[in-house]
């Protein structure tokens, strides 16, 4: 009889692990994601600056060939 209620123990799911097992498959999925979003963010920061940069420039330009 003690064997069964041991076998029937081992066999149960406790709600602990799941949300354990949730928690570490959010986690493992979201550094890879966390990264992936950073390369974007800073590619699209640096091509809205060189965008910046170029109308400044053109403005500049266009304010010494005014003045001549």
């Amino acid at each position: 009889m003690f064997l069964l209620a041991s076998a029937q123990s081992t066999a149960t799911i406790n709600t602990g692990d799941i949300i354990f097992q949730l928690i570490s498959f959010i986690i493992f999925l979201a550094i890879p994601v966390a990264i992936i979003l950073i390369v974007v963010i800073l590619w699209k920061r640096n091509n809205r600056l060189k965008r910046v940069e170029e109308k400044v420039d053109k403005l500049l330009g266009d304010q010494e060939n005014d003045k001549m």
